[in-house]
C-alpha cells in the first residue's frame, strides 16, 4: 500500500487538523503538533514585519487568507523524541509531504523550531542528517542566513525560525551574514529578511491582494 494510500485512511478529524489552506499557494508554514501557539507567537509578529516592509515598498498587500500550514506529522505523538528520533511512522510521513511538495512546488516553507526543519531536511534528502539537539538557536539561526542568502525563486525555499523566542535569547548566524543590530527585534530582523526576498521576486509569486 502506497505512503499515499495510508494517507487516504486517517480519519477526517485528523486530516482538518494537519493542514489548513490552499496546496497551490506559493508560500508554505510546516509546524511541529506539540507547538501550535508558534503561529500566534512566531508566525504573526513576523508576518506584521514582512507586510509592513512589503507595503512600504510596494504599496500593496500579501494576501494570507490561503495560505498553507500543515503539521509535520498529523498527530503530536509521531513527533520524534531523544530516545527514538526518526520511527517508521516518520519515515511515512515524510514520504507523504515530498509527494505533496514535489506536485506543488511551493516557492518558500517555512518551518518553526528543530523537527519540522530537519523534517524539510530529510523530505529534501540534505545530508547529513542531524538528530535533535543539533538544531539550537545558533545553528537554526546560521541556516537562515543561508536560506536568505541562497535564495532562489525556480526551487523551494526552505526557511527556519525559532519556536521560541524569549527576551534574553541571541539570534546568532553566520560569520557571513549579519545578524540583529542592536535593539532589532528578532521578529522584525526575520520578517525584513524574508519580505526582502519578496520584493525581490514579487512578479514571480501569486500571492497579491
Amino acid at each position: 500500500m502506497s505512503n499515499l494510500t495510508l494517507n487516504r485512511y486517517i480519519p477526517a478529524v485528523e486530516k482538518i487538523k494537519q493542514e489548513t489552506g490552499d496546496r497551490s499557494y506559493p508560500i508554505w508554514l510546516l509546524v511541529n503538533p506539540k507547538h501550535p501557539a508558534v503561529r500566534h507567537n512566531i508566525w504573526t509578529p513576523v508576518l506584521a514585519e514582512i507586510q509592513d516592509k512589503v507595503f512600504r515598498v510596494l504599496h500593496s498587500r500579501i494576501d494570507t487568507s490561503n495560505i498553507y500550514i500543515r503539521n509535520a506529522v498529523r498527530i503530536s505523538e509521531l513527533v520524534p523524541n531523544t530516545l527514538n528520533w526518526w520511527g517508521v511512522e516518520v519515515a511515512e510521513e515524510i514520504e507523504v509531504f515530498k509527494e505533496i511538495a514535489v506536485e506543488n512546488k511551493p516557492k518558500i516553507i517555512i518551518s518553526f523550531g528543530a523537527f519540522p526543519f530537519e523534517f524539510l531536511r530529510r523530505v529534501y534528502q540534505i545530508k547529513p542528517e542531524k538528530g535533535p539537539k543539533f538544531w539550537s538557536t545558533a545553528n537554526l539561526g546560521q541556516e537562515f542566513g543561508k536560506s536568505i542568502n541562497n535564495f532562489d525563486i525556480t526551487k523551494t525555499n526552505r526557511i527556519p525560525l525559532l519556536r521560541r523566542v524569549i527576551e534574553t535569547a541571541k539570534f546568532t548566524v553566520d560569520q557571513s551574514y549579519s545578524g540583529p543590530h542592536d535593539g532589532e527585534t528578532y521578529f522584525h530582523y526575520v520578517g525584513t529578511k524574508i519580505a526582502d526576498r519578496i520584493i525581490e521576486h514579487k512578479d514571480d509569486l501569486d500571492i497579491w491582494i
